[in-house]
């Protein structure tokens, strides 16, 4: 197979993939490609539509490979999908997908503790949509379950890793904003099963 070949065949199947396409996805296919020779092909791509001015990229999302279209173009895009929701989180969810984010993992009363209500709802939501997963358990009183973000959540905002999450002072607040109370800092901190040593007074 020659290599215009093989970027078409990689084209094609970006351009049907509802998701990203991780390389071992694409290297299946094309059996007689390495790794190193579909990320090049993938490269070459990318630039081209880039130089070409197409309406399109490639990103790369998750840990793969996706075509998605131009930002500069999302204005025009609103307007064509104007009425469809059906997958638009609303404002308490996204406060508490965002908390869950920047400080996880997180657990339910910490959670309720920076946000001030009750977010059984929303958790439940979240999860359903497998934007949020159960990252096991606090090693505190009463071993609260944690919730840390999955793939998904990363597919969904276009991301490749947590480190490509914006700055919290972009949106103009700092970590201050979304710090544990108090009581809830010192639960996380304290040792379990501390035994302490006796004092003068009780021995």
């Amino acid at each position: 197979m020659d290599r215009e070949q093989a970027k078409k065949i990689i084209e094609a199947m970006l351009f049907v993939s509802d998701k990203p396409l991780f390389l071992n996805e694409i290297k299946n296919v094309l059996e007689d490609l390495d790794a190193a020779a579909i990320k090049e092909a993938i490269g070459e791509l990318g630039k081209y539509y880039e130089e070409s001015g197409r309406a399109f990229r490639i990103a790369e999302i998750a840990g793969g490979y996706q075509i998605l279209t131009d930002p500069v173009l999302a204005p025009w895009l609103k307007k064509l999908y104007k009425t469809a929701g059906a997958d638009r989180l609303s404002g308490p969810a996204l406060e508490t997908l965002a908390i869950i984010a920047y400080k996880q993992p997180a657990s339910k009363p910490e959670i309720e503790a920076i946000r001030g209500v009750n977010v059984d709802g929303v958790l439940k939501t979240l999860v359903e949509k497998n934007l949020v997963k159960i990252a096991g358990r606090r090693e505190t009183v009463g071993r609260p379950i944690i919730y840390g973000t999955t793939q998904e959540f990363l597919q969904y905002f276009g991301l490749n890793s947590l480190d490509e999450l914006p700055k919290l002072d972009e949106f103009h607040f700092t970590e201050n904003d979304i710090e544990l109370p108090e009581h809830l800092k010192k639960e996380q901190e304290e040792p379990k099963n501390e035994i302490s040593e006796p004092t003068q007074e009780n021995r």
